[in-house]
């Protein structure tokens, strides 16, 4: 009912706001620009994906999903604009676990995949720019630096978006500040899952820096306080503290962040450390890198994009968001290069420990195509395979091929 009531004011909101810009006056010639046709402009974003998996002691699955995106976003009038976004999905092929009770299709037997069908407001928000800041409120997507603990989860079918207000400050040149308080976070299960399933609602701060005025370098700082309502998310709940650099040296791109979160665990008494250290080197059109990411024990990411980490089998995405492993070392190298048709290839192999840098919990292999048509259709072929023997992990495959189109 919450949700519903907070749903239903944002949209009034953006309703009043496109009622202003169609009564708008004859400008003044300073803003002239911003009135120039189309006032509204339409938001098309189509994926049609078929994907497979396999979870060991669980049934193969199939799913054939299509996901829309629709909506309508207003140019600036006076530093104002809106935007409104339905998401909507629909599953051809259902022989799959949807994620979660209370969708479908929800057969607990099968291997999940968590694009359960849906149909929910992706996105409503007023913005203001200006004086050097940009401010949302309503219903948003947010991702900070690259989504290892605040993300949108875009892989999925269904968007992970978050209700509140974000801010975003560059008055001081080379520093961008950003703060977001979030009071809901809507899952990508969907507005019919149940339990521990359903959109989590509570009280999130997210503070978030990033200064470039050193030449080639990038450094950046957060702190994210998260404190959630229900029974199911309160072990959530965690504060974490983090800085990171990002610069070349002799060619090579490197990349190190660390950060440290307390309140963490099952239980949110466990404190640890978190670990990301990447080094990436260009040759001629190919690129490959080499990483190791480290998590303490209990150290767990409940916002993240977790799909872009680990490899693309997902096999330790669960306790990776809720922090129930013992520790989760990730040592990994990858390869991209051009095949033809301009098709990109990449490859990856993941050695996975827990506390230490070892193969104890398994290996992983990714294998991506990705061919870009034009700026609007987009074609991608993915494998990932996880193979274990640890307790806490399920050896998995997933297959996936789908095709995007944006406009």
């Amino acid at each position: 009912m919450k949700s519903h009531t907070r749903a239903s004011s944002l949209l009034a909101l953006a309703a009043s706001t496109v009622v202003l810009h169609a009564g708008t006056p004859t400008p003044s010639p300073e803003i002239a620009g911003a009135t120039e046709a189309p006032w509204i402009k339409p938001i098309i974003d189509i994926r049609l994906r078929y994907e497979f998996a396999d979870v060991d002691h669980f049934d193969p699955s199939h799913a054939m999903t299509i996901r829309e995106r629709l909506g309508l976003k207003t140019k600036e009038w006076y530093g104002f604009s809106a935007l409104i976004e339905g998401e909507f999905t629909q599953a051809i092929i259902d022989d799959y676990h949807g994620g979660a009770p209370g969708v479908k299709p929800f057969d607990p037997a099968n291997s999940t995949i968590a694009d359960p069908e849906n149909n929910e407001l992706n996105q409503l928000y007023l913005q203001y720019s200006g004086f050097d800041t940009t401010v949302k409120l309503g219903r948003q997507r947010i991702i900070y630096d690259n989504a290892a603990f605040i993300g949108n989860v875009g892989w999925r079918q269904n968007e992970q978006t978050y209700d509140g207000v974000s801010l975003s400050n560059k008055s001081i040149e080379g520093l961008t500040a950003s703060y977001s308080y979030i009071d809901q976070v809507n899952r990508v299960f969907g507005t019919d899952a149940t339990g521990i399933f359903e959109n989590a609602p509570g009280e999130v701060h997210l503070f978030n820096a990033s200064y470039t005025g050193i030449k080639d370098i990038t450094l950046g700082g957060y702190v994210y306080l998260m404190e959630f309502d229900d029974a199911g998310t309160t072990g959530w709940d965690n504060n974490t503290y983090g800085m990171s650099a990002k610069g070349a040296l002799g060619g090579v791109t490197l990349y190190g962040e660390l950060a440290y979160q307390d309140k963490a665990g099952p239980l949110n008494d466990q404190e640890g450390l978190y670990a990301h250290f990447m080094a990436t080197k260009a040759i001629g059109t190919h690129s490959l890198t080499f990483g190791i990411e480290h998590l303490d024990a209990g150290v767990q990411t409940p916002l993240a994009t977790v799909h872009a980490f680990n490899g693309y089998a997902d096999a330790t995405d669960a306790r990776r968001i809720a922090g129930t492993h013992g520790g989760l070392t990730d040592t990994y190298a990858s390869y991209t290069l051009p095949i033809f048709c301009g098709i990109k290839w990449m490859n990856a192999v993941h050695c996975f420990g827990d506390n230490s840098i070892s193969g104890d919990l398994g290996f992983g292999v990714d294998s991506v195509l990705t061919k870009k048509f034009d700026d609007h259709f987009t074609a991608i072929a993915k494998l990932g395979y996880f193979d274990t023997s640890d307790a806490l992990y399920l050896s998995t495959t997933r297959v996936s091929v789908e095709l995007d189109y944006s406009f």
